[in-house]
C-alpha cells in the first residue's frame, strides 16, 4: 500500500520525491509545476502543463522541500514558493476529497447517518467506513470498519463530511465498492499525510482504525 492509499502496481508510473529521495507510485505524491511567472503551483489533478516536481503527500516532506529550497533545485531555475504552501495543498486536497465523496453520493455509492451506515455495514454493502476526526469517540466505537487497508477513513472533519452530503455536519459515512471509492480513499490518504503533525499524529487515521464512529 502506498501513501496515496493505492496498492502498488508495477504499471503505476513512479516518481521521486524531491524531499525524501524515495521513488513511489504517483498516487502517493503531490505534483507541482512552475508557472510562467516562476511561481510554484500545486497540481492536485496532475493535469497542468510543464515539468512535474513531486513531493510525498506528507506535511514534513513538503515543509522540508520549502525550507531547503528544493523546488528551485528541482526546477533548475529560480522559483517563488507561495506563503503557507502546505496549508494551501491541504485545502486543495480537502476540496478534492469532498468533491469525490459528493460524486459518490450522487451516484448512490455513498450514504451518511448512523442508521444508514450501520445498515450498509450489516448487509456488506459498505466497503469503506468514514468517520469524522472530531466526532464523539464513544459513538464511533459502535461501528466497525470493513476489513482491509482501504476499509477506513478517519482524517475528515464532521463539517467536511457534511459538506459532501449537503448538510452542516456528518459523523459517519460509508462507501460502496467501485471506482469512486478508490479515488476517495486515495485522496483521503494524501490528506492524512498532510494533516500529520509532529509526534506522529496522522490526523486520526491510525488511532481511529479500531474505534469506529458514533
Amino acid at each position: 500500500m502506498t501513501r496515496g492509499g493505492r496498492e502498488k502496481d508495477r504499471d503505476d508510473p513512479e516518481r521521486k520525491c524531491i524531499a525524501t529521495g524515495e521513488s513511489q507510485p504517483k498516487a502517493g505524491l503531490i505534483r507541482f509545476c512552475a508557472g510562467p511567472d516562476g511561481q510554484i503551483v500545486p497540481d492536485v489533478l496532475g493535469k497542468l502543463p510543464g515539468r512535474g516536481i513531486y513531493v510525498s503527500a506528507d506535511r514534513a516532506a513538503l515543509e522540508k522541500a520549502v525550507k531547503k529550497n528544493l523546488f528551485t533545485r528541482a526546477a533548475r531555475q529560480p522559483v517563488k514558493v507561495p506563503e503557507g504552501l502546505a496549508d494551501l495543498v491541504e485545502a486543495l486536497i480537502v476540496q478534492r476529497t469532498v468533491d469525490l465523496l459528493s460524486m459518490a453520493r450522487k451516484a448512490g455509492e455513498a450514504v451518511t447517518g448512523y442508521e444508514k451506515v450501520k445498515d450498509w455495514l450489516v448487509k456488506g454493502t459498505a466497503a469503506t467506513l468514514i468517520q469524522a476526526i472530531d466526532g464523539s469517540e464513544r459513538g464511533k466505537t459502535k461501528l466497525s470498519a470493513p476489513e482491509g487497508e482501504k476499509g477506513f477513513v478517519g482524517c475528515l472533519t464532521a463539517g467536511e463530511i457534511g459538506l459532501a452530503f449537503g448538510r452542516e455536519r456528518a459523523i459517519h459515512a460509508a462507501l460502496a465498492a467501485g471506482g469512486l471509492r478508490s479515488r476517495v480513499v486515495e485522496e483521503a490518504a494524501k490528506l492524512a499525510g498532510l494533516r500529520r503533525q509532529a509526534g506522529g499524529d496522522d490526523g486520526g487515521e491510525t488511532a481511529m482504525k479500531d474505534t469506529k464512529n458514533e
